[in-house]
């Protein structure tokens, strides 16, 4: 992030460009910028957080990005190119350019010397010492500027073998290793530890926290582009093909119904609990996937781990369904006699196993879902809510018809 010198009205103009672009989508933010001029639309991605940066100049043509890059700080242009090499996701997305770079023979007079004309185009917290190949061998802070003799050299004083990250790093994984450490920077080297990059950890903290809020909505298939000032045609084609593949889904259930019509016909009764039975195991396989979905961002789910999550909720929801299945069933009962049904008793005990059956059916799926696109190297949050809820539907229908067809004749 780079710090500029301008008119109070130029900041205003410039921070109201920055929050509309902010709450765009990255190729309407584009095609915002676009219009811009180079120099101004270089400035405002220049304050912005690299990664939303990022995804607005990849959205962006090639003449356009040819353009802001050229009319951009060098080392800014640089480290946008640098950043493009990273995958999705990763540290090296989010980077900065490492502005305040010493040798470690540099005297503190000189770092500071350098340093007061280094503050008037970009925000420093801290130095980092590198050798001649770029490899980082040490930190200095303002202190170690403030307290030490000006003739000392860096590499007297400077922190040796400080924590960096490194650029492939997934951004959950980094905020795992950065949760008690707390610092504003953080370095990131590569393979042979050469400084390629800084990153705040605000930038850290707010791109982590963008995928959280993202995950309800990527569970029902809204894609993490939209946003609230997201024009209605550019929400309809994001939307419209989940809701075509939940409408083939639920079909499916449908057909679970159909199977069974000669059931349905002789037992009219059994329709009133349909949805009772959906909408239960539906609700006990939406708590399975939000707590397995939390589980696989905050990294809870260790090796071997998986296995004994999917037998927990099977058995949290066998329980839960026993104790909801004792009381539809009942309730059936009920119901049934006030109709003068000869097979009272048996309805209610088939209500209650039905219950029980899907609702272990949907623990299972609300945690296996997510934990199989995470292996097959998907988001586990994308459209799993779909996925699940017609396991649970037909798991639910499925079981309360099948069992009343077997049971009653």
């Amino acid at each position: 992030m780079t710090a500029t010198v301008s008119t109070p009205h130029d900041a205003s103009a410039r921070a109201a460009l920055i929050a509309e672009l902010k709450a765009s989508a990255p190729h309407e933010a584009a095609l915002r910028l676009g219009v811009e001029p180079p120099a101004r639309a270089a400035e405002v991605l220049g304050e912005m957080n690299p990664s939303m940066a990022q995804d607005i100049l990849d959205a962006l043509d090639t003449e356009a990005r040819s353009r802001i890059a050229m009319a951009a700080p060098r080392d800014l242009a640089e480290q946008w190119a640098r950043n493009t090499t990273y995958p999705e996701g990763s540290i090296g997305r989010l980077m900065d350019p490492p502005h305040a770079t010493f040798r470690p023979e540099t005297t503190v007079g000189q770092a500071i010397e350098m340093l007061r004309s280094l503050v008037r185009t970009a925000l420093i917290t801290y130095g980092y010492v590198t050798d001649s190949d770029g490899r980082l061998l040490g930190l200095v802070t303002m202190r170690d500027l403030l307290f030490n003799d000006r003739a000392n050299r860096l590499g007297d004083v400077m922190l040796k073998d400080p924590f960096a990250l490194h650029p492939t790093l997934d951004v959950s994984d980094a905020m795992r290793l950065t949760l008690n450490r707390h610092f504003p920077v953080y370095p990131v080297t590569d393979e042979a530890g050469r400084l390629v990059g800084l990153v705040r950890g605000s930038v850290i903290f707010e791109e982590e926290a963008f995928e959280i809020a993202a995950q309800p909505g990527a569970m029902v298939g809204v894609e993490k582009e939209e946003r609230i000032a997201t024009p209605l045609f550019g929400s309809f084609k994001f939307r419209h093909p989940w809701l075509l593949i939940n409408l083939v889904t639920a079909f499916a259930a449908g057909g679970v119904v159909a199977m069974f019509q000669g059931t349905v016909d002789k037992l009219v009764i059994l329709a009133t609990f349909l949805p009772v039975l959906a909408g239960q195991s539906g609700n006990t396989g939406c708590q399975a996937l939000a707590v397995t979905v939390r589980g696989i961002t905050l990294g809870e789910i260790k090796p071997g781990g998986a296995m004994k999550l999917v037998a927990k909720e099977f058995f949290l929801g066998m329980a839960n369904g026993a104790v909801t299945g004792v009381l539809t069933g009942i309730a059936m009962y009920i119901l049934a006699e006030s109709q003068g049904s000869p097979h009272a008793a048996l309805l209610g005990v088939v209500v209650c196993f039905a219950m029980m059956g899907s609702c272990a059916i949907s623990g299972i799926s609300g945690a296996i879902v997510p934990l199989t696109l995470k292996r097959l190297g998907a988001d586990p949050a994308t459209a799993s809510s779909i996925v699940v809820t017609t396991a649970t539907d037909v798991a639910s229908m499925g079981l309360l018809l099948g069992l009343a067809s077997l049971v009653i004749r």
